[in-house]
């Protein structure tokens, strides 16, 4: 019976070796590619003709290997790594200022609420011509940062000028920890029950800021909401699901992965009905919204919860982990799939890299309405589609489109970004009008010909509602604008100038708003010559029939 014992032991044993060895041993074993690699490091470091870094050299390989894989999984260096932290923690240590640079001079657009600038008296409009005694003048964009930014409770000494005082304003500025918003805006469409909340990115504190913004917009008389993941990169998963739970069911499956090995699969189930899971919502998308953005709308479009508006987005379904690598610097390596309730995967392919970029392999289709008939319209634009293609690789299989169903049976789309219930593209502006902004002449011409005007503006217009509802950029103020256009050298062609006016007035008074109050004002102007945004609020009677809200 022993000897049966120790025969039986000896088995496991040389099992349980055989699973660790067997990497060992195998062909293209772990092992010897790190002895490959350290002989291949080790003889450039001796033999190289010039002395080489060998930390650049490893950042480089690393770089390298993961170059290997899919686009998602990068190498962030100690240095990118401090910003990444911030903008993901939600704030930063620094004097808590927006600023931009107008012909080499720092202009402070407006010191952020409740910073230490703003405790301080610094304005907007007020230019930093000194940091820490020297010259700021001409510095770049990048660099202005590094010199304000700095640990809390650190001093940095900044001399300002300022419009009408004729010596250089001296302030020392201790430094302190700045919020960082995750959502851009959250306003009330005036005159109406429909709040918008705008949402940047998905950092650790954006469920409570959208906490904080469904509250304060019920207060103010919310019925419905239109939650705009525009150009909304993404960001933690955990967060989206967070987001998706405030307005989606007890039970509603959000969001599932599934990896490689098992201990990377997980499914988001909505624990809880919330105040505003009956509230009638729009969100709107277009080809910037990735990752846990198309979460958030993939999952009220496949639960029937809303209405998904705008152009199809980006098309990211991979799960990245980050992993610390002991110097400040980390990776980020793609471990599993995310699908959406109906089973969807909305990853495009992505082997070929440049092409992925240039946003190929999205169902980019037609302006209109999907909410029904989404199959026909579909197979029909495929149609025209290969009738119109000469190359036979490029035309598109109709029996291999990935089709998937909501709760209610409606036809969505797979393999290629939330294709939206109602397409609507977005308002395009003239070469000139985009040149225009390029050169930041909105906001110099702003600081040069109407900054005497703000007192007076303020004056006439105590509140955002009064200035919103009754001031105006004036013909003769566009035509001033237009001869600074003109002084910098850029052609003006009239026809371009005429079609984008109501675009350059709007954009003028917005900036004007952003001085007076918030970047939160500004959006609130922007949004009402917003084409998506506008024919997005006539919807709301198709928002409320797709979730059966009466």
């Amino acid at each position: 019976m022993k000897k049966v014992w120790i025969i039986f032991l000896a088995m496991i044993f040389g099992l349980v070796i055989g699973v660790y060895l067997s990497p060992l041993i195998s062909k293209d074993n772990l092992y010897q590619q790190i002895k490959k690699f350290d002989k291949a490091l080790n003889l450039v470091i001796k033999n190289y003709i010039e002395p080489v870094d060998s930390h650049q050299l490893v950042e480089a390989a690393i770089k390298g290997m993961l170059n290997e894989l899919d686009v998602h999984s990068v190498y962030i260096s100690a240095e990118e790594m401090k910003r990444v932290t911030e903008d993901f923690q939600g704030s930063f240590e620094g004097i808590g200022v927006e600023f931009d640079i107008i012909n080499d001079t720092i202009v402070i657009v407006a010191p952020i609420p409740g910073g230490p600038s703003e405790a301080l008296g610094i304005r907007s409009g007020d230019k930093i011509v000194k940091i820490n005694g020297v010259s700021a003048v001409g510095m770049s964009r990048s660099e202005v940062p590094k010199k304000l930014r700095g640990p809390k409770g650190t001093t940095v000494e900044v001399d300002i000028k300022r419009e009408g005082v004729k010596d250089l304003l001296h302030f020392k500025i201790i430094r302190d920890k700045i919020p960082l918003h995750t959502i851009s805006a959250s306003f009330m469409v005036d005159g109406t029950d429909i709040g918008v909340i705008v949402v940047n990115r998905f950092a650790a504190t954006t469920h409570d800021e959208l906490l904080n913004a469904l509250r304060k917009l019920t207060e103010n008389g919310m019925k419905k909401l239109v939650l705009d993941l525009r150009n909304n990169p993404g960001g933690y998963l955990s967060q989206a699901f967070l987001m998706a739970e405030e307005f989606l069911s007890e039970g509603d499956t959000i969001v599932y992965t599934k990896g490689r090995f098992p201990e990377f699969d997980e499914t988001y189930i909505s624990s809880k009905n919330t105040n505003y899971t009956k509230i009638p919502i729009i969100v709107l998308i277009n080809s910037g919204s990735a990752s846990a953005s198309e979460i958030v709308s993939g999952a009220i479009q496949d639960r029937d919860r809303g209405l998904i508006v705008g152009e199809t987005s980006f098309g990211k379904g991979l799960v990245q982990r980050q992993y610390e690598l002991g110097d400040g610097s980390a990776m980020r390596i793609t471990i599993a799939k995310y699908f959406t309730p109906s089973g969807r995967t909305i990853q495009r392919p992505y082997k070929d890299k440049d092409k992925y970029r240039h946003l190929v392999g999205r169902f980019d289709l037609e302006e209109g309405s999907y909410i029904y008939d989404a199959y026909e319209k579909i197979i029909k634009q495929v149609q025209n589609f290969n009738e119109k293609e000469t190359d036979p690789a490029k035309k598109i299989k109709i029996d291999s489109l990935p089709i998937y169903y909501t709760k209610s049976k409606r036809v969505v789309f797979g393999g290629g970004g939330i294709t939206p219930d109602y397409i609507i593209k977005s308002d395009t502006i003239t070469r000139l009008s985009v040149t225009i902004r390029s050169r930041n002449l909105f906001l110099e011409f702003v600081d040069k010909n109407l900054r005497k005007k703000i007192d007076e503006i303020k004056g006439k217009y105590p509140d955002f509602q009064q200035f919103n509802r009754n001031f105006a950029i004036t013909e003769s103020v566009l035509e001033e604008f237009k001869q600074l256009v003109k002084s910098k050298g850029i052609e003006i062609d009239e026809q371009s100038w005429e079609k984008d006016k109501d675009y350059y007035a709007t954009y003028l008074k917005a900036q004007i708003a952003r001085i007076l109050w918030t970047s939160n004002e500004f959006n609130q102007i922007f949004y009402s010559i917003d084409n998506q945004f506008i024919k997005a609020l006539e919807l709301f009677p198709e928002a409320i029939k797709i979730a059966k809200l009466r």
